[in-house]
């Protein structure tokens, strides 16, 4: 009986050194190979800031935060009665340089140009009867029948009928032919600037409703009614939750097996433990900071991270940006 008691014993004593040596053991192999750390990634989306060209109050917020919306559909409505009364006062300019080009372009009216001919004949008949009188007055002085006076006179006549002869004639052909191609090449630039001048405000107060550029959910506003909202302030935030991904910085000494085109098996905590496929499409080219400092500067050295990006090979229901993604290796 004691000999049993003994054996018994003995073996417990067997038994536990066995399972000391083998903790022992496992503890030494799972120190010598520990298991390998896994990816921890975060999911991103496609963000688009909004925000208006044009200073302007807010009137209304036809969306809430939260709320999906589609390509072209008014985020928020502004009121800008300043430019809508500059838009006015390019108007009234553009009307004046068009009046201005269109008379320049189509000349004097029929009447005014016969009166324009009409006073260039009174001048050539003029400058003719002149011309005769020149004529005699020169062949008297020259065989001293009349003064130098005289002569004086008849040659101031003649040239002074030649000038109106000129200026008479110019006249009638700017009425008869329109104005110079300068002059009508300045009216057309002319109506042309005011013209810009009323597309580029129109194009402001054409900014009065603004408008989402994608398709997508407003994540935040920033602006309530009531409030001015600046331009070039984001005003509100859209997330497109179709084109989402998930962002990885991995250490250089893990990469061998991430290349582009790799499936990544991933779980999504806040999913459950589903395992998803993310498929790598970008891995930036240059290495970011060091997650690992060597300690020794002789013979170690600092590992840097690559910035990973995955997309889900199938759409992911109720995936949501910020979420943590997490590879195990």
């Amino acid at each position: 009986m004691q000999l049993n008691q003994k054996n018994k014993k003995s073996l417990l004593l067997g038994a536990g050194a066995l399972i000391v040596v083998a903790a022992i053991g496992a503890g030494l192999w799972m120190g010598a190979h520990p298991t390998p750390e896994p990816f921890y990634g975060m999911i991103q989306a496609k963000t688009v800031d909004i925000s208006a060209k044009v200073t302007g109050r807010v009137k209304a917020l036809p969306v809430v935060e939260g709320q999906d919306v589609k390509i072209g559909e008014t985020l928020i409505e502004l009121s800008i009665p300043e430019v809508e009364a500059k838009l006015k006062e390019v108007e009234a300019l553009r009307t004046a340089a068009d009046a201005m080009s269109n008379m320049v372009d189509e000349g004097a009216r029929p009447q005014e140009v016969r009166a324009a001919e009409a006073q260039m004949l009174r001048a050539k008949a003029g400058e003719t009867l002149a011309r005769q009188t020149y004529n005699r007055v020169a062949a008297l002085y020259k065989d001293g029948l009349i003064s130098r006076q005289k002569y004086d006179e008849a040659l101031a006549n003649f040239r002074s009928s030649k000038e109106l002869l000129q200026m008479a004639t110019q006249q009638f052909e700017i009425a008869k032919t329109g104005a110079r191609s300068q002059e009508k090449t300045a009216a057309q630039a002319k109506a042309q600037q005011a013209m810009g001048g009323v597309e580029q405000v129109q194009s402001l107060v054409n900014e009065k409703n603004v408008i989402s550029p994608i398709a997508g959910e407003v994540s935040r506003l920033f602006v309530e009614e009531g409030e001015i909202a600046a331009a070039g302030i984001p005003m509100a935030t859209i997330v497109d939750l179709t084109n989402q991904w998930a962002t990885f910085n991995i250490r250089e000494d893990h990469m061998k097996t991430v290349v582009k085109g790799a499936i990544l098996k991933a779980k999504i905590p806040a999913l459950g433990d589903k395992t998803y496929d993310f498929k790598v499409y970008f891995i930036n080219p240059r290495a970011d900071y060091a997650t690992w400092r060597a300690t020794r500067q002789s013979t170690g050295f600092d590992l840097r991270t690559f910035e990973v990006r995955a997309r889900p090979v199938e759409p992911i229901m109720n995936l949501r940006p910020g979420m943590s993604v997490i590879v195990a290796r």
